[in-house]
C-alpha cells in the first residue's frame, strides 16, 4: 500500500513588526513563555538577528545623542 503524501509544514511568515516587538520584549526581559514560544515559531532567525542589530544601533545612537545633549562642550 502506498502512504499518503505528506505536505511539508509551512511556518507562517513573520513580519518585521513582530520581530521588533519580540526584540523589544527581550530587551526588557518581561514576556510570557507561551507568547515568546509563539513568536519564535513565527519568525526566522535571520529576522531576529536583523531586528536585534537594528535595535542595538538605534539604542547606541540614542545614548550618544543624549550624552552630547546633556554634557556641555
Amino acid at each position: 500500500m502506498t502512504e499518503p503524501a505528506t505536505l511539508p509544514v509551512m511556518r507562517p511568515e513573520g513580519s518585521l513588526l513582530r520581530s521588533l516587538k519580540m526584540i523589544g520584549w527581550a530587551f526588557l526581559g518581561i514576556r510570557k513563555k507561551a507568547d515568546s514560544q509563539d513568536d519564535l515559531a513565527r519568525v526566522s532567525p535571520l529576522q531576529v538577528v536583523g531586528a536585534a542589530i537594528a535595535a542595538v544601533i538605534v539604542i547606541v545612537v540614542m545614548l550618544i545623542v543624549i550624552v552630547h545633549w546633556v554634557v556641555p562642550q
